[in-house]
């Protein structure tokens, strides 16, 4: 299985991009174009700067309903390959017609990563989100079942279990739902489990891959540590790693004190899901991260485990192995939540 983070401390100082065996379906066979939908929030902005140093990415698109045309001209100054547009909703007209800007945006890209929203603030749980950014995601997601309907989405915005159903009705609904391109990031659930297993054993996290399975949300959030080779946990070390990784979101928004949520180490992990997505459709085999996808390995119909891409998206789903007499308590627990969250979101789009 691929390491997830030790090939990506940000490849930045590679000078150009393999560009052989490029199967991208945008304008040019060698060109990789990248949209980021709510480019000026607080993922948004550091996301769109990580994008703009990534050798995989020709072509990068950044939207939202204010000020892109500054963050895409502030980050054209930056000297990479990678070509910028700042695109803004177009004003409304009669008669009604598709919003230029967003179609300006999404035409022709490969990976659209949705930040969009509003973040979390202390005391707020994921579902206190759900009817702001449920209908967000909506209409984001209706645009690009129209103008780019082949390309992977990877769904940011929370709440995720909910989100993604979300997603997958609306292009149900316009008949062009491909399982295989459409993902949730679940990648910073990963990202918090490899550190702090790192810090527990004296490791360095890069060489720490942890599987997380499940959603994420709270208690959906079910890191595997009885699978990391060669790591021992008291008892009361892996509850607390277990709680911690769960809650690390809750963490970050005390710790800002109302000034926001985990913005940077979100906007660096849907970076790395996004480099990684972009590598496995160009060509490059053994990509495999974990990614909340429409999934048979239980009884919900979305689910986070490994999952193996490719030039097509996700090309398998792969199970995620035995689970401890302690993880199968935690899945039992979750998975109600995660089933009850995720038909909240197809009922919201059906409605």
């Amino acid at each position: 299985k691929t390491k997830m983070l030790a090939t990506s401390t940000i490849r930045v100082v590679r000078t150009a991009a393999k560009s052989a065996g490029r199967s991208f379906h945008a304008s040019t066979a060698s060109s990789a174009k990248v949209a980021v939908l709510g480019a000026t929030g607080g993922i948004g902005q550091p996301l769109s700067l990580l994008c703009k140093l990534s050798p995989e990415i020709d072509e990068l698109a950044c939207y939202d309903i204010m000020g892109t045309p500054g963050v895409a001209a502030d980050l054209s100054h930056i000297p990479t390959k990678t070509s910028m547009i700042g695109a803004l909703p177009s004003q409304g007209v009669w008669p009604p017609r598709s919003n230029e800007g967003l179609r300006e945006a999404l035409t022709g890209c490969d990976v659209v990563v949705i930040p969009a929203g509003v973040p979390r603030k202390p005391g707020m749980t994921r579902d206190d989100l759900f009817l702001t950014n449920a209908s967000i995601v909506k209409t984001l997601v209706e645009g690009c079942a129209e103008f780019c309907p082949d390309a992977v989405l990877a769904i940011i915005s929370n709440p995720v279990n909910s989100t993604v159903p979300i997603a997958a009705e609306v292009l149900k609904k316009a008949g062009v739902y491909n399982p295989a391109k459409l993902c949730g990031v679940t990648t910073l659930d990963v990202c918090r489990a490899n550190t702090f297993v790192g810090a527990s054993q004296g490791w360095d996290p890069k060489d720490v891959d942890v599987t997380v399975i499940g959603g994420h949300a709270g208690i959906t959030i079910l890191p595997l540590f009885s699978q990391v080779a060669g790591a021992n946990f008291s008892d009361e070390e892996l509850e607390a790693l277990t709680v911690r990784t769960q809650f690390g979101g809750d963490e970050v928004v005390q710790a800002k004190a109302g000034a926001g949520s985990a913005t940077l180490s979100m906007a660096y992990a849907g970076f790395l899901f996004t480099e990684k997505v972009l590598m496995a459709l160009r060509g490059e085999e053994g990509i495999v991260q974990c990614a909340y996808v429409e999934s048979s390995l239980t009884d919900a119909p979305f689910f986070a485990s490994p999952c193996r891409f490719g030039k097509n998206g996700v090309e398998e789903v792969l199970g995620f192995g035995e689970l401890s007499p302690y993880e199968k308590a935690w899945f039992d627990k979750m998975m109600p939540d995660l089933q009850k969250q995720i038909q909240k979101g197809v009922d919201f789009a059906n409605k």
